[in-house]
Parts: C-alpha cells; sequence; structure tokens
C-alpha cells in the first residue's frame, strides 16, 4: 500500500491556474501508475489524467488535455496535476491515485488520497 496526500487546491477565478500536489509514501513510488481523477458531488468519479512510472508517458481526458499537466518527481515521491485555463466545469474535489496499471477506469486504483477541493469562480 501507498498512502496518498494531496494539497494545493482552492479558490481561482476562471482562465486562473493552480498546482496539485500529491505526496506519497509506504511503498515504493515509483512502482506505480499516477492518476488524477475529480468528482463533482452526485455525480461519478472522473478521469482526469495518469502518468507512467518512469514520466515517460501521460494520458489525459479530452476535456482537459491542453490545459492540464501531469508529472511526477520520483525522488521526493510526489506526482502533480498543473491546472491552466482553468473554467467553472473543472470544479470539483480531485484526487490522486496509485496503481498498478494504467487505466482511466476508477476501480483499477487501489490506494487514494481523500481529494482536495478546487472552486472555480466566473
Amino acid at each position: 500500500q501507498v498512502q496518498l496526500v494531496e494539497s494545493g487546491g482552492g479558490l481561482v477565478q476562471a482562465g486562473g491556474s493552480l498546482r496539485l500536489s500529491c505526496a506519497a509514501s509506504g511503498r515504493t513510488f515509483s512502482n506505480y501508475i499516477m492518476a488524477w481523477f475529480r468528482q463533482v458531488r452526485g455525480k461519478e468519479r472522473e478521469f482526469v489524467g495518469c502518468i507512467s512510472r518512469s514520466a515517460d508517458t501521460t494520458s489525459y481526458a479530452d476535456s482537459v488535455k491542453g490545459r492540464f499537466t501531469i508529472s511526477r518527481d520520483n525522488e521526493k515521491n510526489m506526482a502533480y496535476l498543473q491546472m491552466n485555463s482553468l473554467k467553472p466545469e473543472d470544479a470539483a474535489t480531485y484526487y490522486c491515485a496509485a496503481g498498478p496499471n494504467s487505466s482511466r477506469r476508477s476501480s483499477s486504483y487501489v490506494n487514494w488520497g481523500k481529494g482536495t477541493q478546487v472552486i472555480v469562480s466566473s
């Protein structure tokens, strides 16, 4: 198991930027695919993007492609989500997740943080 803690959420105006961080502890961080999901209350958790173990491959949801960037630092056991050109529809609780395989399905990830809230004002 790996423990995950997200940070960096907050209130931002539409068009602005935020950088979310995910700190990992426990098992070897570099063994895991890292992903970001988001969820609005009453809706299903939505895939945002994921990054390979060596950070050489990323995948994004169409809704964020070109605006969001996922990165990781295996030396620091950290993953990041840089969010630019934020829109009101990006407002959600954002979760980082770790799993053995690259997937857009939340069920593929066994380790989750508690989330950090992002609010985007129009």
